[in-house]
């Protein structure tokens, strides 16, 4: 069973070392991957795409991704090469997050004329299509949103593409196109959000001939992981609120053998170092979780 686990990064400009030193911690520990945002209109945030290149660059098997690629913002075929560059750079481990684009207040500060919901999601699949078609094996060809010219492939395999889709147009456009699916608002499995956004995902899926399962569901997961039991792990409203390793393997290894989770991302929250719960997660709940699946 295929399952992954990775962890959201700092990304402060003044956070760079730590940044680093996280992901070869993470490297070292067998975790799957690590994300970073992408808010360019943020002064003190590090562009995404410059921190996992260089993250990539210093690790050997830890695969990286933006979470998710405001794609407003990056042009699709420019993102389309810069996926095939980053994926032959890494020997295979770029993974591409990619949304529709949110805080459009933000993204026009930058320049960018604010598209209308429908006009961003069509862009939205166009540019899954385009990156596709602009790897191995593709043919580009000119869409609505991207009038392109006569481009040719870059010999590289396609990346994954993980989307963080939210409402029932661009998660069609998710179940027809990408390879995963990172529920907003941090969702879990348990939600009401989960619950009427994966069937869209599915039926999307279905209708273009491929399995629900092509679309793994990879779950951004924020808490905190105590050095001792909680006595409630959830909140009033039924959000997880995290607890000790042990409560944390129960509620994964139920998440993935009972409602077919397909991986995590671990955002830590509390009190304890960032350095001290990645610790735990990597050396102590994954492992458990990796042992109770096999």
């Amino acid at each position: 069973m295929n399952v992954r686990f990775g962890y959201g990064s700092p990304d402060g400009v003044r956070e760079a070392a730590g940044i680093v030193r996280l992901a070869r911690q993470a490297d070292r520990d067998g975790l799957d991957h690590v994300s970073l945002a992408d808010h360019p209109y943020v002064p003190d945030m590090l562009d995404g795409y410059a921190a996992i290149a260089f993250v990539l660059g210093r690790t050997e098997r830890l695969s990286a991704f933006v979470n998710v690629t405001n794609l407003p913002l990056r042009p699709a075929p420019v993102l389309a090469r810069t996926a095939t560059s980053l994926s032959a750079l890494s020997d295979g481990r770029f993974v591409l997050g990619l949304g529709a684009g949110g805080a459009w207040d933000r993204i026009t500060m930058m320049g960018v004329p604010e598209l209308r919901p429908a006009e961003a999601v069509e862009a939205f699949e166009e540019a899954m299509q385009l990156v596709h078609s602009m790897s191995d094996g593709g043919t580009p060809a000119p869409t609505k949103h991207y009038p392109i010219g006569a481009l040719r492939p870059a010999a590289v395999p396609a990346p994954l593409i993980w989307t963080g889709s939210n409402g029932p147009k661009s998660l069609a456009a998710t179940g027809r196109n990408a390879d995963g699916w990172i529920p907003g608002h941090a969702a879990d499995w348990l939600s009401d959000r989960f619950r009427w956004s994966r069937p869209v995902i599915d039926e999307a899926a279905l209708s273009v001939g491929r399995k629900p399962s092509d679309v793994a569901t990879i779950y951004n997961f924020p808490g905190a992981i105590t050095a001792t039991p909680l006595r409630r792990t959830r909140d009033e409203e039924g959000r997880w609120v995290g607890g000790s390793a042990k409560q944390w393997v129960e509620e994964l290894t139920d998440a993935i053998l009972n409602h077919d989770a397909a991986g995590f991302t671990l955002f830590p929250r509390g009190s304890d170092p960032f350095e001290v719960q990645l610790s735990r997660w990597s050396q102590e709940v994954v492992p458990a979780v990796r042992a109770a699946i096999s």
